[in-house]
């Protein structure tokens, strides 16, 4: 049909043709009834259906469009009317007077990522609108978002939409949407649902920001495989957009980034919060046949991870170190104060063959107990020590006090017994094998050593004639 060819439905007259897809021709009209401009979309089916089966496309279309026609939101295309001519049917939709996005990147290259990122979140608020009304697009891409002059991104074509219980194809077979913009999910037969609609919002994004399709192929086969199983091209130009788009094309519709998440970081990214700008990244050489692209991406990417967690590994230790002077500090100021007296000395013990007695420090003796001079001379005992001060001992044990009747034994200035010549009522004269030790009569000598009980001092008296 050529411009201008005639009134469909009895009331819209066609003017111009300003589109043409896979699906038909888009024509602005004049609508005779209300006096305005509409856009009509002439929806032709597979030239290669037969009469029944042009028969249930009709049908199909129509209700398609009566469930876009449920959706109102300043983002989305109204859909007034659809009506059939000509053996097809029409679908009567608000026009907007603009220019595509798949225009502006095909005369003026790929945009700045703050605008996509703009552009995006208007198309994400449309979609949102259209789930929440359990409406799916099926075919969102460049060339069916309107800008207008104002700045407004308007998402147009819901020609092919559908509820979200509807299956990616149709009874006849047709698989509907674009191939190099469908998701995954939906290229492999399984059910359409809103994270499909989020992939094709993803896929145009990265045309907005990189100029190119990542899963465009010669044919559509081989375009349906790469999105199936091919990775998207590194980013070069995407900046701070780079991590939505790699969260909304995620091949597992369960792990994609959700619409509310993509609302944030676009908002964020608008506000100027966004994350660091990425660049191109750098690939290794591969010497030899055995690299590929595929292999390459996984190294760049994972040496991009350890440049970015080398901050947060400083800061780590940073704060650690921090830890540990707080606490050594801490630890320092409220540590226990030390006594520098010297520990208490336990008492010594004396073994002799009759008794054990404990040696103690005793209190000072007047010089009448002892019979000779006050002062005790500290190394009258003859007891020896090792590392030990000398000290008073008073040794308490049995016979060592003088009798009644005894004059006690004269003493020398040193303390030491004087000796007495020989008479009737003397001692005995000692064993000549044994020395005199210096001690007073009765006292036996003996050697101290250290106890088994606290590491006190014994000594063992040696009788004459023993060993």
């Amino acid at each position: 049909m050529s411009d201008s060819a005639g009134i469909v439905g009895g009331r819209y007259r066609l003017v111009r043709t300003i589109g043409r897809g896979g699906m038909g021709t888009v024509w602005q009209a004049h609508d005779e009834v209300l006096g305005r401009d509409v856009a009509v979309k002439e929806v032709l089916p597979p030239s290669d259906l037969s009469g029944p089966e042009r028969d249930v496309f009709t049908v199909r279309t129509f209700r398609e469009a009566r469930t876009a026609g449920r959706v109102a939101h300043p983002g989305v295309a109204t859909v007034y009317d659809v009506v059939e001519e000509h053996g097809h049917p029409w679908i009567v939709m608000q026009l907007v007077r603009s220019r595509t996005l798949g225009e502006l990147v095909r005369d003026d290259g790929p945009m700045r990522p703050v605008e996509a990122a703009r552009i995006g979140l208007q198309l994400l608020e449309a979609l949102r609108a259209a789930h929440a009304a359990g409406v799916l697009h099926r075919d969102v891409k460049p060339d069916n978002v309107l800008l207008t002059e104002d700045g407004r991104a308007v998402l147009t074509d819901f020609g092919i939409a559908t509820t979200e219980d509807e299956a990616p194809v149709t009874r006849t077979g047709i698989l509907i949407g674009t191939p190099a913009f469908m998701a995954p999910e939906r290229a492999a037969g399984g059910a359409a649902e809103a994270a499909s609609d989020l992939w094709s919002l993803g896929v145009t994004l990265y045309v907005a920001v990189e100029g190119h399709s990542p899963f465009h192929r010669a044919n559509a086969l081989a375009t349906l495989g790469a999105v199936m199983h091919a990775e998207p091209a590194p980013l070069s130009r995407a900046g701070v957009l780079a991590p939505v788009l790699l969260g909304l094309l995620r091949k597992n519709p369960a792990e994609r980034m959700t619409a509310q998440e993509a609302g944030q970081r676009l908002a964020a990214i608008i506000r100027g919060l966004g994350p660091e700008p990425t660049g191109p990244v750098p690939l290794p050489e591969v010497t030899g046949s055995g690299g590929t692209e595929a292999e390459i991406a996984p190294a760049a990417v994972r040496a991009a991870s350890a440049r970015r967690r080398q901050p947060l590994l400083a800061l780590g230790v940073g704060a650690l170190v921090t830890a540990l002077v707080t606490g050594g500090a801490s630890w320092w100021s409220h540590r226990p104060v030390e006594s520098t007296s010297p520990p208490a000395r336990p008492p010594a013990v004396v073994h002799t063959p009759e008794k054990t007695a404990k040696v103690s420090d005793p209190p000072a003796k007047k010089g009448s107990e002892r019979g000779g001079d006050p002062a005790d001379p500290p190394a009258r005992s003859g007891l020896r020590r090792d590392s030990t001060p000398p000290a008073t001992y008073q040794a308490v044990q049995r016979g060592r006090e003088t009798p009644p009747g005894r004059r006690p034994a004269e003493r020398d200035d040193r303390g030491k017994p004087t000796k007495k010549k020989d008479s009737p009522s003397a001692e005995p004269k000692r064993p000549a094998d044994r020395k005199p030790t210096g001690r007073p009569d009765g006292d036996a000598p003996g050697q101290v050593e250290p106890s088994n009980n606290g590491g006190g001092a014994q000594a063992h008296h040696h009788r004459p004639g023993r060993k």
